[in-house]
């Protein structure tokens, strides 16, 4: 584990790691628990401003590089889904989420960028591979 944020009603997010891939991407994997006593439904906000296609899902992180100030978001396929973990509807309490959110990758002088998802803090995580 690279990086463990806090969100909203005692869910946490931990990000296991950020890998550059062959073809130009950059992967984050990770965990999202709930360590509260009630069930999270707020995972709405994690899709960003879904426009259509993936419906719940983590489409709403996004990657600051702050050296190279630029700001990267979820890559799609051809029909307009993230290329992301999807289809959470709520995290129960005590419920361990498993994730993963594609990116372009920032060049490979970046390092480290800023990971974000709705609801969770900013967490600065560097760059593996």
């Amino acid at each position: 584990m690279i990086a463990t944020v806090s969100g909203a009603n005692g869910m946490t997010l931990a990000i296991n790691s950020l890998q550059r891939d062959p073809g130009g991407f950059l992967t984050v994997t990770g965990q999202i628990k709930n360590t509260g006593s009630q069930s999270f439904a707020g995972t709405s906000a994690w899709r960003g401003i879904e426009l259509k296609g993936s419906g719940e899902s983590v489409a709403g992180a996004t990657l600051v590089d702050k050296a190279g100030k630029k700001r990267y978001y979820v890559l799609r396929d051809t029909e307009a889904r993230c290329l992301c973990t999807t289809g959470i509807s709520s995290v129960d309490p005590g419920q361990v989420v498993p994730f993963f959110a594609q990116f372009p990758a920032p060049p490979t002088s970046t390092t480290e960028v800023e990971f974000s998802l709705p609801t969770f803090a900013t967490a600065t995580v560097k760059i593996s591979g």
